[in-house]
């Protein structure tokens, strides 16, 4: 029940972010300029003259436009000039809640592939080392406590540093992904690395060396499919941390920038004392990643319950 349940709920965050487009009432870019950080709009099922209703609905200089489902090519929004914005707007004037949305697409982005880069090395490398053993083990195990103690964030600020001030929101992303995705590939390579110097002393191994069977016909045949648990369980533990980093690099500047939203440069607007205090619905972005990280984590811990 708790890993059908949880699934439901990553299906659904899942569905929202990629939908986007679909989902969000206004495109990421649309600004308003006349409402620069405008308080979240209050839906309302009274009207002024004490009468309720079923569709809840906005003011908008004194008249109601109600909350219609479809509109404009959107799943829900309301129609011009009525304005709906369900986490206020920042600074120049744009949906927070379509942002939130859109910036989703880009983080959860980052964590997917950072993931599979972290999962594609740790498993090759990590299957080699404990099919092998010996110096091709300790080679690989000591080289990746040594790439462990590396200062990875100080390695992410030189490469920027040596490209030009201004690269496209593409670049941004394949060099922050390609670095997170880097950085973590040694947990796992070590915990697969277990399971296979476990699997190389089961009987059908030998059986199937016996009749001549190649090392790449083993791992491939027999002992990578008893690494799936683990693989699976690990992608479910670095998601989340691999959507944190781009959050907290994207913060500090070193992702991808504006226009383009991600949850981390949109995080950047409340970090003023006076914007965080002011309009707190600036830390919708941070709250949004909140569900989707503890869903993996809930995930992993069902996982890890039935292997």
């Amino acid at each position: 029940m708790k890993l059908r349940l949880t699934l439901a709920v990553l299906a659904l965050l899942h569905l929202a972010i990629v939908l986007a487009p679909w989902v969000a009432p206004y495109d990421y870019s649309t600004q308003y300029r006349d409402f620069p950080y405008a308080s979240p709009t209050r839906l309302h099922f009274v009207d002024a003259a004490g009468r309720f209703h079923l569709r809840p609905f906005v003011y908008r200089e004194d008249r109601p436009y109600p909350v219609e489902f479809m509109v404009n090519g959107h799943l829900f929004g309301v129609n011009s000039p009525g304005l709906l914005f369900l986490f206020g707007t920042d600074a120049l004037g744009r949906d927070v809640f379509s942002r939130v949305l859109y910036g989703g697409r880009l983080s959860l982005l980052t964590g997917l592939i950072a993931t599979l880069l972290s999962l594609g090395i740790g498993l090759l490398l990590g299957s080699f080392a404990g099919f092998h053993g010996g110096w091709v083990d300790q080679l690989l195990m000591r080289g990746g406590e040594l790439f462990m103690a590396l200062p990875w964030l100080y390695l992410l600020l030189a490469t920027r540093a040596f490209l030009p001030l201004h690269i496209s929101p593409v670049q941004a992303f394949l060099l922050l992904t390609a670095i997170i995705g880097t950085v973590g590939w040694v947990r796992p390579a070590r915990i697969i690395r277990g399971v296979v110097l476990s699997a190389r002393e089961n009987g059908f191994v030998f059986a199937a060396r016996g009749f001549g069977a190649s090392s790449g016909y083993l791992i491939r045949r027999h002992i990578l499919p008893l690494t799936r648990g683990v693989v699976l369980t690990q992608a479910t533990i670095l998601i989340p941390q691999y959507i944190m980093a781009e959050v907290t690099l994207s913060f500090l500047g070193l992702g991808v920038g504006e226009p383009v939203p991600s949850w981390g440069n949109m995080l950047a607007d409340a970090r003023h004392y006076h914007a965080l205090v002011e309009h707190a619905w600036m830390l919708a972005p941070g709250l949004a990643s909140v569900p989707l990280i503890l869903g993996y984590l809930s995930l992993a811990d069902s996982l890890g319950e039935r292997q």
